[in-house]
């Protein structure tokens, strides 16, 4: 799910035999394609169900035209944590960089609760960021969070809260889940205006509903990111 490049930059195998770049469709604008909303999902996952509410917002993320979706984990933390331990984790997605949150241009943030507050592995990597709060690298842009909980009142909310604060004093623009969203209303573990959830004592895996809410948080981050994006090349371009 992670996508380093954006589809419109990957040729199909038909299309390089043809020697050409695949049609997109609604890309191409007055001569010049369309810029790609690139969304980076950040999480840390200690066993798997905030990993699984990334990969599904990453799914709705990828369902908006125009937008791609950019999975990255983050590294535990320990006495000595100065610098990840390895470059490279052993599985599953890259670790996230300054980089990656410079470049993008939509954040969403997933940790598991830890005593009603984020888990410190996602809070060291935030605490990093002071030199993109500095120069205004994140300010405008459209954040999301989410999390995972082992009991129904765990913490979700506070914990949802406390990863908007940071997002909040880099001047992002926070979505949430509006009850315009069925699942919403119906769900019976997680799910919350603040953000997408899950409730491991209810059922280890994602309930339907926690599926349809961590990718309608993707969607609606992403089809922002989409919006402001057409705006911004818009003032860019005389005459447009």
């Amino acid at each position: 799910m992670a996508h380093d490049f954006p589809a419109a930059r990957l040729r199909s195998t038909a299309a390089k035999h043809a020697g050409r770049t695949e049609p997109l469709t609604g890309a191409v604008r007055s001569g010049r394609l369309a810029p790609m909303a690139e969304v980076l999902v950040v999480y840390y996952s200690r066993d798997g169900s905030t990993a699984e509410l990334a990969r599904q917002a990453c799914r709705g993320i990828e369902s908006i035209a125009g937008a791609s979706a950019t999975l990255r984990t983050v590294p535990a933390v320990s006495a000595s944590s100065e610098a990840a331990p390895q470059a490279v984790p052993d599985h599953g997605p890259p670790f996230a960089t300054l980089d990656d949150l410079r470049r993008a241009d939509a954040l969403m943030l997933g940790s598991p609760t830890r005593f009603g507050n984020m888990a410190a592995p996602l809070k060291y990597f935030i605490d990093s960021t002071s030199s993109l709060w500095l120069d205004g690298a994140l300010a405008g842009k459209p954040a999301a969070v989410f999390t995972a909980t082992q009991t129904m009142h765990g913490g979700q909310e506070t914990t949802l809260l406390s990863m908007m604060l940071p997002l909040l004093h880099h001047g992002m623009l926070l979505v949430g889940l509006p009850y315009t969203e069925l699942a919403l209303s119906a769900t019976r573990s997680g799910g919350s205006p603040y953000g997408a959830s899950h409730v491991a004592a209810i059922q280890q895996q994602l309930t339907e509903h926690e599926r349809v809410l961590a990718q309608a948080l993707g969607k609606r981050v992403a089809q922002l990111a989409v919006t402001l994006g057409r705006r911004d090349a818009a003032v860019r371009v005389p005459g447009v």
